[in-house]
């Protein structure tokens, strides 16, 4: 029986003036999978991305979450949703600490009195948790009251995706998450990604690096002239075959079906 479809888009065309990004693209994320997706530059894949995380506003097409029609008009609408989005620049602040980072936005208030009237922070209870989050991804933090500045890349990308696998109740998005970082520390983030899916959380994976595509994915999206060309197995399929099919050289057909997932 086919895994439950958490996510899924359907005909997104998005017109800028007489650049077509997206025409008529489809998508379809499953639950507990990591789903890369890949393509050139201008294959849609940034634009099919944002319209997923209420960065952008589809022209046309319908995107529905656990078979419900959802109409995203920003980024917060997709949070309320329980999307999260991890971005390449990581969009943490270097000088507060990281228990500050992972509750940037969503502080907790003391109860009672101190917190309504007063507006005073549950910082204990912010520092527990956060703690926690940490933990429960098993990232190697001396303190949660460390600036995120004092961090590596590959711990200053792990605050970044453990602020989204504490929020995220439906899908954790990560667009490029590897790109800055150097072998040890991009591994350590692949680990990451795999602790998230374990969790329970289903993670698309946008990325331009074939070696960590294929090293934790579940399936490949692969994105080509503003649609969707093919969902692959990275099990049955050649990197050399994805790499084909993305940039136009063979067509998904000329794949053993086997390939196709």
């Amino acid at each position: 029986m086919s895994a439950t479809i958490v996510m899924q888009a359907s005909g997104l065309v998005k017109r800028y003036g007489h650049v077509t990004a997206l025409d008529g693209t489809d998508f379809e994320l499953r639950a507990g999978e990591i789903l890369a997706v890949i393509g050139d530059n201008g294959a849609g894949k940034s634009s099919l991305i944002k319209a997923l995380s209420g960065a952008l506003v589809p022209d046309e097409g319908d995107i529905l979450l656990d078979g419900k029609p959802v109409h995203f008009r920003s980024p917060i609408d997709a949070r309320r949703a329980g999307i999260e989005t991890v971005y390449q620049d990581l969009a943490v602040a270097p000088a507060m600490t990281i228990a500050e980072n992972l509750f940037l936005g969503r502080e907790l208030r003391r109860p009672g009195i101190l917190g309504n009237l007063f507006r005073m922070l549950d910082k204990r209870r912010m520092l527990d948790e956060s703690m926690a989050h940490m933990q429960d991804l098993q990232i190697g933090i001396r303190s949660m009251k460390q600036a995120v500045e004092t961090l590596s890349g590959g711990q200053r990308q792990g605050v970044a995706v453990a602020r989204s696998a504490a929020f995220a109740r439906h899908v954790v998005i990560m667009d490029e998450p590897t790109a800055a970082l150097g072998v040890k520390e991009g591994n350590m983030v692949l680990e990451l990604i795999r602790r998230v899916r374990e969790r329970g959380l289903p993670v698309v994976l946008i990325s331009h690096n074939m070696p960590h595509v294929f090293e934790v994915a579940d399936r490949i999206h692969v994105a080509r002239l503003g649609r969707r060309a093919a969902v692959l197995n990275p099990k049955r399929v050649s990197m050399s075959e994805t790499v084909a099919v993305m940039t136009g050289a063979m067509r998904p057909d000329e794949l053993s079906a086997d390939a196709l997932a």
